[in-house]
């Protein structure tokens, strides 16, 4: 009897050629690095160089985070993935009434400029590609980044890095919204606009599948939605006036490898193909780069168990090795504790690790595309994009993203799909390793890392201090340009922005005067 992938498709105990009928290899695959990409977007791939190797870390003050930071170049890891608290996430500073006990929790507290220099102290700007997991005021971050590296002497035509910026997401799966869709991808628009003319070489935007994946989304679910909204982030930025070729080449994405490795890589492959195609055929690109879909993967932190962590190493191995399969850009290994607590230097080391052993001591960097032809993955392959282009279709006939959202569309096929899966879980008919199988008696002892409850009084003291000391006139000056920015339609609002962060007005600040002009995002009530 024949097993269903995680979209919902049977997967034959055996494939042969039959399963290929009617396929044409140069129109469904061609060659590496080649239209429609689905053996990857380069030539050589890992042959070259592995993957970038990030490691997503912050937590507590900028000070331990940058401490973390400090240890993770010494340990190999190529690139910087900043981790940031729930406050500052939603805007908010850490003096506020709605940061009380969530300060420096899941993510440094970056309040000002004061800690954006605190956070990257002794770390090479111009040498180290930095990502960003920020939403709703990635702008502000990106800003302060800037300024942080020009105090450094680095220039913004050096930085290199991505900020995820995808407000769309938030409001299907993970709720870390500020403003109404308008206004949100108006500020999307307008960072495209000032890194084309600022920060060249930064990705503008990290169009994330990730998070609906840990919400319970399928893989055909995931890249159906995140590709439906990466097409309303290119109708935003054509209708704000901007020419495709200029900004798309920019984009990158962000998805999850889970440990089903053969539909991973499918999943990866198909993405690949429809993007390639609605960027060609839709919006007329004409620069191979604005057709290649890159991509950050992270390893599925919701498949991590509380129970026996230590299985958590294998879980994050096979599915590390799913990603690179895929032809991942860039990879983030989960450590093994993170069900539990915060990783461990030692947890984020072996993390680390694994993608040094994928890279370096087994063979799948030595060819590109190990999969291609295979019978199986081409099937799977197609039964994935099918079903992802039906999802998509759906969302077109709902008039686009931002309308099939605020319909509940997308959110309520996920909460479907993650229903389905905890059933199964439950009936033990998904088998869980040390959930619902194979348990142990008595668990082992585990002592995690916890943050300091002083942190939070700790950055208190600090805005008290920044709001004493800095040109309150000054700051109230810039303030009042970015007022007149965000009321009006036709200024980049980024400009005015950078002129408060550098006058030391914080987080919060902004996002409180953007929310004064802007409203905040409320969901509709549903039944």
């Amino acid at each position: 009897m024949a097993r269903e992938s995680e979209s919902g498709t049977p997967i034959e105990p055996v494939y042969g050629p039959e399963a290929l009928k009617g396929w044409d290899p140069a129109d469904r695959l061609g060659a590496p690095g080649v239209y429609p990409y689905t053996r990857g977007v380069y030539p050589t791939m890992y042959t070259g160089r592995p993957w970038t190797m990030r490691q997503y870390a912050g937590f507590g003050t900028a000070a331990e985070s940058n401490a973390r930071y400090q240890q993770l170049i010494a340990n190999g890891t190529m690139g910087l993935s900043v981790a940031f608290d729930l406050p500052t996430q939603m805007g908010h500073d850490s003096d506020a009434p709605l940061a009380q006990g969530e300060v420096g929790k899941v993510g440094v507290a970056i309040d000002s400029i004061d800690d954006m220099r605190v956070l990257f102290g002794g770390i090479p700007l111009d040498k180290v590609s930095t990502s960003m997991t920020i939403n709703a005021p990635a702008a502000l971050l990106l800003l302060l980044y800037q300024l942080v590296a020009e105090e450094q002497g680095v220039s913004p035509e050096q930085l290199t890095g991505t900020i995820q910026n995808d407000v769309l997401k938030e409001y299907i799966a993970r709720g870390t919204y500020i403003f109404p869709p308008k206004p949100s991808l108006r500020l999307i628009a307008d960072i495209f606009k000032y890194c084309r003319a600022e920060i060249p070489k930064w990705n503008t935007i990290s169009i994330s599948g990730y998070h609906m994946a840990e919400a319970g989304a399928t893989p055909a679910q995931e890249i159906a939605f995140t590709l439906a909204d990466g097409i309303e982030y290119v109708r935003t930025a054509v209708a704000a006036g901007m020419d495709v070729d200029d900004f798309a080449p920019r984009l990158s994405f962000f998805f999850v490898s889970r440990t089903t490795i053969l539909e991973e890589v499918a999943k990866f492959r198909a993405a690949r193909r429809i993007w390639a195609r609605v960027m060609k055929e839709e919006f007329g690109a004409k620069n191979p780069k604005s057709l290649m879909l890159r991509f950050h993967t992270q390893t599925a932190g919701v498949q991590l168990t509380a129970q026996q962590p230590e299985v958590n190493l294998v879980r994050v191995a096979v599915q590390g090795l799913g990603a690179v399969l895929g032809g991942t850009q860039s990879l983030h290994t989960n450590s093994y504790d993170e069900a539990i607590a915060l990783p461990t230097d030692k947890s984020a080391r072996l993390a680390l690790r694994t993608q040094q052993v994928l890279a370096y001591e087994t063979d799948v960097t030595a060819t590109v595309d190990p999969f291609a032809g295979s019978y199986v993955v081409e099937s799977l392959t197609d039964d994935v994009e099918r079903a992802a282009l039906e999802l998509m279709q759906q969302v077109e006939d709902r008039g686009g993203a931002v309308e099939a959202i605020e319909e509940g569309f997308q959110k309520t096929e996920i909460e479907r799909s993650a229903y389905r899966m905890a059933l199964e879980t439950d009936a033990g008919e998904r088998v869980v390793v040390g959930v619902n199988r194979f348990q142990l008696d008595e668990e082992e002892p585990y002592e995690p890392l916890r943050v300091d409850p002083a942190i939070e009084q700790q950055q208190v003291d600090r805005l008290r201090r920044l709001r004493a000391e800095r040109d309150q006139k000054a700051v109230d000056t810039a303030l009042a340009s970015l007022r007149r920015a965000a009321e009006g339609e036709e200024e980049n609002v980024l400009y005015p922005m950078r002129e408060a962060l550098k006058a030391r007005a914080t987080v919060g600040e902004v996002c409180n005067l953007l929310r004064e002009v802007w409203g905040a995002y409320v969901p509709a009530e549903r039944f």
